[in-house]
């Protein structure tokens, strides 16, 4: 069986690494897919989570009303981000 020569090593070689790279690629893709729907889901459940604590659907206003709201609480001593960072102890009943 002939050897290959060098040209055709290099050849195979840099085939494979296309192929690793698309693979590569692929994946990272795949991964930001799935990242970006897990955001759109979060940020949907957290829409809902405001208008069921409104009791009523939201309008645009609300959405000025509610950023000035959380910017406030913030400017006031970061009292929503200590709400939202506070690790929560369960207690046993």
């Amino acid at each position: 069986m002939a050897q290959k020569s060098y040209d055709e090593r290099l050849s195979e070689i840099a085939k494979k690494k296309e192929q690793l790279d698309a693979q590569e690629k692929a994946i990272k893709k795949r991964q930001s897919e799935d990242e970006r729907k897990k955001r759109t889901r979060r940020l949907i459940e957290m829409g809902g989570i405001v208008e069921s604590v409104l009791g009523r659907s939201t309008t645009d206003d609300d959405k000025i009303r509610f950023m000035n709201f959380l910017n406030k609480q913030e400017s006031n001593g970061k009292f929503f981000s200590k709400a939202m960072n506070e690790v929560i102890v369960e207690e046993d009943n």
